[in-house]
């Protein structure tokens, strides 16, 4: 039993079993024992590998469209270009490149938003000398125009599930089972003003914690003006069914199995995140698939330009970075991967996504 379970385990002992999203918030940010707290799961030697870790190209063509919409803000100087979840800061340093580049002279301050102080230690080596700015929350983000980006970080933020019973929605929990170990179960009595329609025996999740995160970004940008880009894997359309999931080593255990040294994800629902930010006064632009939103903003021309200086080998890794972040299916990102921006009510339409 992880350190970790042990605390948990005596939690519910004291107090009975704890819904979905304590589950999730305590395994993954635990102060001491969570799973980003102490560990740098990115790369081959880790549990996950994410875009902008496959190739400078991601990040380089976030930066081009990061530049395009600070065109249709108006070119506010300066601007702030905040990033959700940095990863080891790979993203945020090839975007910035590539938008400093495009726009010489402008005043831009990088933000972060993080809480893993290992994570953070990498991204401060990352973007040494980029005037960086580390934050715990949204709270303490500057006021003003921002463009926003957010990859991989909705996946990870906890979620409420519900089962569908004869007299209505009950709350699914972690409890304990006669051995003493995790289980998965149900609250007794359902959840007051839930009125979902399903079937009975249907799950549903509500992302609790993403549209929290929604309706305060787009009360941000209709007052003060800009734009989030957030790219992760998910479905459009509502619908049941239990997308709740662990790995470890770049691959799938049970979430109950080792808390603390899993990382904890679920699919991410762009629609209820996309209505959610309309009901606050925003813009949505999308959900498209992430394949054909990096093509549609030049992915194989800029692979072609880098092939041209590439040795044989590199040009074939270039080839690989397109296929793993652009195809289809079980070997690519590009259609479980989607990518969905919110702005202000005035601003677009944006680049990657179709005219409404």
């Amino acid at each position: 039993m992880t350190p970790l379970a042990a605390e948990i385990a005596a939690l519910i002992r004291q107090n009975g079993p704890i819904g979905i999203d304590r589950y999730m918030a305590l395994c993954l940010g635990h102060p001491v024992h969570g799973y980003y707290r102490t560990r740098d799961p990115l790369g081959a030697q880790g549990d996950f590998t994410t875009a902008p870790e496959i190739s400078q190209m991601f990040g380089e063509l976030i930066g081009a469209w990061t530049a395009y919409v600070h065109g249709l803000m108006g070119r506010p100087d300066p601007l702030a270009l905040i990033e959700l979840g940095p990863g080891r800061g790979t993203l945020m340093a090839d975007a910035l490149r590539t938008l400093r580049a495009a726009a010489p002279g402008l005043r831009v301050a990088p933000h972060l938003v993080e809480t893993s102080p290992v994570l953070r230690a990498v991204q401060e080596r990352t973007l040494a000398g980029t005037g960086a700015h580390w934050h715990d929350g949204l709270e303490s983000l500057p006021v003003g125009p921002a463009i926003i980006l957010a990859n991989e970080f909705f996946d990870c933020l906890p979620v409420l599930q519900f089962v569908r019973g004869p007299a209505g929605w009950h709350a699914r929990q972690v409890g304990l089972d006669v051995q003493g170990g995790f289980t998965f179960g149900l609250a007794p009595e359902p959840t007051p003003g839930l009125d979902a329609d399903g079937p009975e025996g249907a799950l549903l999740s509500v992302p609790s914690a993403g549209l929290a995160v929604i309706r305060a970004l787009a009360q941000r940008f209709r007052t003060a003006g800009g734009a989030l880009l957030m790219l992760d894997y998910g479905h459009v359309r509502p619908g049941f069914g239990d997308t709740l999931q662990a790995m470890t080593r770049h691959g799938f255990t049970d979430p109950l199995a080792a808390p603390g040294e899993a990382d904890l994800t679920h699919h991410v629902d762009f629609a209820a995140l996309s209505k959610a930010a309309v009901s606050a006064g925003a813009r949505a632009h999308g959900p498209v698939d992430q394949g054909e939103f990096l093509l549609s903003l030049g992915l194989r021309q800029r692979a072609e330009r880098l092939k041209a200086r590439a040795t044989a080998s590199q040009a074939a890794q270039i080839d690989a970075a397109v296929a793993r972040l652009t195809d289809p299916g079980r070997t690519g990102m590009g259609s479980l991967f989607k990518v969905l921006a919110v702005s202000g009510p005035d601003l677009g339409p944006l680049p990657g996504f179709p005219d409404p």
